[in-house]
């Protein structure tokens, strides 16, 4: 009897460890999939943006740098156009260059000061509108 007993309850044990060690699979078999979804090439370079981006500081140094790089380009542009002369063109390059770098060093300064001058235009631009209006009527 004590036998018997003995056998059953390592038969219980037996079947124990195997539920366990199918569970297991199942996890081990889904964490595997996991894992090569996250080392494809395209999600490695999905996360690595996300993660660049997703930083406040990242995201302000972004936007200042391209803010300086258009600001750049838009002066080099307009004073030397497209112009085939080599000399010209190193100036313009130069020029814009150092436009990039002083814009982008100085941005939330150039930001309030942008700010406040479209705040005083618009602002201007409604306290003109009710008089063209009353001189109308």
């Amino acid at each position: 009897m004590e036998n018997k007993s003995h056998i059953a309850a390592l038969d219980e044990k037996i079947y124990s460890l195997q539920k366990r060690q199918a569970e297991e699979l199942i996890l081990l078999k889904e964490q595997f999939r996991n894992v090569h979804e996250s080392i494809k090439p395209i999600n490695l370079i999905k996360n690595a943006f996300h993660e660049m981006t997703s930083s406040p500081e990242v995201k302000g140094s972004l936007i200042d740098n391209a803010i300086g790089l258009t600001t750049g380009f838009l002066s080099k542009k307009l004073l030397f156009g497209s112009s085939i002369n080599p000399v010209r063109n190193i100036l313009g390059n130069l020029l814009q260059h150092a436009v990039s770098n002083v814009v982008a060093n100085h941005a939330d300064g150039i930001k309030s000061k942008g700010a406040n001058l479209l705040l005083k235009l618009f602002n201007r631009k409604k306290e003109t509108s009710p008089a063209l209006s009353t001189d109308e009527a």
